[in-house]
């Protein structure tokens, strides 16, 4: 089959690889119909993510047709169209029971390797570094998906790919970080970077009640979706200060919810902090450039809540420990639990309360992954959200 791989560093091929097997009497085959590329590819594509080997499968956004079951699937069969959820969960242990899915316990084979960075491992995840299990990923023709009866999710009246294709990850990944701000009637919640989840946020903040929701970015396309799909109020941070904007939108008092929907590669703050960050990541000092976070917390009401969803790798430098404790503020954060939003998301597509296919700017076939992700990365014609068809 063919696959979109990654060889290294600013650099993806896609090959002929062995087709994936039944390895486990609980594994399902699909073929994939749609798959995506993520702002969390990026991280691996621009090599800041550990233990990427040349040859692995990228892709964590991905659904299709079921075209093979292990024997002792019961919830699948042949020929069911599925959204398959980006972490791998076996439904039965301690953290699966809470509905904590990726940190789900047995499904990291990798767990020795992830503990000596991150002290506990969180769940394998499909196409995302052998830190994270090394399974293959889904930017290809099929993809192996094990623990079948726990994650994907039956599409079964007739909703287009581009409808549902975000179940896998992004839209409940927004929609979860809105959740942890725990929003109130009234508040104002405040989301840095309007890419795909940043504005996936911005929209169930609204649903959820937020009488005002702030996009912070600087491009200004993303910045007229977030204001014409979620009612954001604008601030471009390369035109403004935004500590300064954020006072004068809330009367001194700052955003009730703040989200980072940023995350590892922060492109943020005033020039002699993003050179430090850019200087002590490149020197391996620390993992992750967290100019968005800091800039949340500074920034959030005493007594708010700083939502981080935004993926990080490991350490950051220079985090105001002072303003969160003195503060009394409060973090939640995650890689997404995508299987306990999933069937409730999809009511919400199906009568018509979100459409996710608003930030799709790109259909590629998946031989041009490659020219896919230089656009994602470069921003190339306003490029928001690229999908790409095995066809």
């Amino acid at each position: 089959m063919k696959a979109n791989v990654w060889v290294r560093p600013n650099r993806v091929e896609v090959r002929d690889v062995p087709d994936p097997q039944i390895l486990n009497d609980g594994d399902a085959i699909v073929r994939i119909t749609s798959t995506a590329i993520c702002g969390s590819d990026l991280h691996l594509y621009d090599g800041y993510l550990p233990a990427m080997l040349p040859g692995d499968i990228l892709g964590h956004e991905f659904m299709g047709e079921v075209v093979e079951v292990g024997a002792g699937v019961r919830k699948l069969t042949v020929g069911d169209r599925v959204v398959v959820p980006f972490p791998i969960s076996c439904g039965r242990c301690a953290s699966c029971q809470r509905g904590q899915f990726s940190v789900c316990e047995n499904s990291n084979p990798n767990a020795g390797m992830a503990e000596k960075l991150l002290g506990h491992p969180p769940a394998g995840i499909f196409g995302y570094s052998h830190l994270l299990g090394g399974y293959a990923g889904g930017q290809a023709e099929y993809a192996r998906v094990p623990y079948a009866d726990v994650g994907p999710v039956k599409i079964e009246d007739g909703l287009p790919d581009d409808k549902v294709l975000f179940l896998s990850d992004i839209l409940p990944t927004g929609w979860m970080g809105a959740e942890m701000c725990d929003i109130q009637p009234g508040d104002t919640v405040a989301v840095w970077g309007a890419g795909p989840v940043g504005l996936f946020a911005m929209m169930a903040a609204r649903l959820m009640g937020a009488e005002r929701i702030i996009a912070i970015d600087r491009y200004p396309y993303r910045l007229a979706k977030a204001e014409r799909h979620a009612g954001a109020v604008c601030v471009n941070y390369a035109e403004t200060s935004v500590p300064e904007a954020l006072k004068e939108l809330t009367a001194g008092r700052g955003p009730d919810g703040c989200v980072d929907a940023v995350g590892a590669e922060a492109h943020h703050g005033n020039a002699a902090i993003y050179a430090y960050d850019r200087t002590k990541q490149a020197a391996r000092m620390q993992t992750d450039r967290p100019s968005a976070l800091r800039e949340a917390v500074l920034t959030c009401r005493n007594g708010g809540t700083v939502s981080v969803i935004g993926a990080y790798t490991g350490f950051v430098d220079k985090f105001p420990m002072g303003s969160f404790m003195n503060r009394s503020l409060t973090m939640r954060s995650g890689q997404c639990h995508v299987q306990r939003y999933l069937r409730p998301l999809l009511e919400r597509i199906r009568i018509g309360e979100l459409d996710p296919s608003v930030v799709i700017s790109h259909r590629l076939r998946l031989a041009d992954a490659p020219i896919g992700y230089e656009m994602f990365k470069n921003k190339v014609d306003d490029c928001e959200k690229v999908v790409l068809s095995a066809a």
